[in-house]
């Protein structure tokens, strides 16, 4: 087994795991990589895989009323990304996943990760503790930028989600701040 591996790296910040487990979650999950614009899962398909993010930043986007991609969420470095509706219960997806930029994860297979739970059940807790976690944050980010006027809105973003500001495109910030990119612009060079 080689020395390192992020996702048992991170899952072991939570808790000491056996030797003989790290074996059989390393062997058990494989690594992926996407080229910006690649998705991993998209609407409608039903999402077989969680994905843990090695590099890269993933989006998340739903489309809208006028059939216009929204993201929601981007996710990065040791966070875990699926459509978890459709992950848990293998159902069609509500959205779409893609690269934002150059992305590498570890894919957790639907079928392989509950054989695995079966094996090793106290992961099981501790991934959906972590998931847990990850989508009250998402929900306290996402709350931060309410009622803000746009400018405020890229402000705040730049504080608190600075590592993604520096690597995303502006398109794709205008659409997760719900602003034109045409604003977005204006916003930049006033601020700048």
């Amino acid at each position: 087994m080689p020395h390192s591996n992020p996702l048992i790296n991170y899952l072991e910040a939570f808790g000491k795991i056996n030797p003989d487990d790290k074996k059989l979650i390393h062997s058990s999950f494989y690594f992926k990589s996407f080229k910006e614009g690649e998705d991993l899962c998209k609407t409608g398909e039903i999402c077989r895989e969680m994905n843990f993010i090695c590099t890269g930043i993933l989006k998340i986007f739903i489309p809208n009323e006028d059939g216009d991609d929204v993201i929601h969420f981007f996710l990065k470095e040791n966070q875990f990304c699926s459509i978890l509706n459709s992950f848990t219960n293998q159902i069609p997806a509500n959205g779409t996943i893609r690269a934002a930029c150059d992305a590498e994860v570890i894919a957790l297979p639907h079928n392989v990760l509950m054989n695995v739970y079966q094996k090793i059940p106290y992961l099981k807790t501790r991934i959906d503790e972590i998931i847990q976690q990850s989508l009250l944050d998402k929900i306290d980010i996402r709350n931060s930028y309410l009622g803000l006027d746009a400018t405020t809105r890229y402000k705040n973003f730049l504080v608190r989600q600075s590592d993604i500001a520096l690597r995303v495109s502006l398109g794709d910030i205008a659409s997760y701040l719900g602003i034109t990119p045409q604003s977005l612009s204006r916003i930049r060079r006033n601020i700048l």
